[in-house]
């Protein structure tokens, strides 16, 4: 089913994440920014982090998470082993809701508004798996640069 092809593919993107993360040299990179560049990988990293908490724990697996969106971009200075520790934990939430959900759940309309009109859970699924790999090629493409 889609829904087991779509949970390997966020463990395998967030683990790339982590890696990510885990590659800057000096922890201070993770919140600079460069020239036009006005999200650093750390606040990219928080926008992950409280995007797919809402968007898949709330929204999908009723966890209770209460986002911030506004604080994802705001906070700096959060530790690396923070980052990754919140970015550890979202693998079993998203395996167990993702791989919880049916083939009518996958078809059905996502519980909320998302981009448009009528999405279905599959739909959204997929394109938030887009956005993590968006984010996780501008955090590789910043450190890159800083380094």
């Amino acid at each position: 089913m889609l829904n087991s092809v779509l949970a390997n593919f966020y463990e395998r993107d967030i683990r790339k994440l982590i890696e990510e993360v885990n590659l800057f040299k000096n922890e201070e990179d993770l919140w600079r920014t460069r020239g036009s560049v006005t999200n650093s990988s750390g606040n990219l990293v928080l926008h992950i982090i409280g995007g797919l908490n809402y968007l898949i724990g709330t929204t999908l697996g009723q966890t209770g998470y209460v986002r911030d969106r506004d604080q994802e971009f705001i906070r700096k200075g959060v530790e690396r082993k923070e980052l990754v520790v919140q970015l550890e934990a979202l693998i079993p939430m998203i395996n167990k809701t993702v791989n919880a959900l049916t083939l009518q759940d996958m078809e059905a309309e996502y519980p909320i508004f998302f981009d448009k009109p009528n999405t279905s859970t599959n739909y959204v699924l997929v394109q938030l798996l887009l956005h993590l790999n968006y984010h996780l090629g501008q955090v590789n493409y910043l450190r890159r640069i800083f380094e």
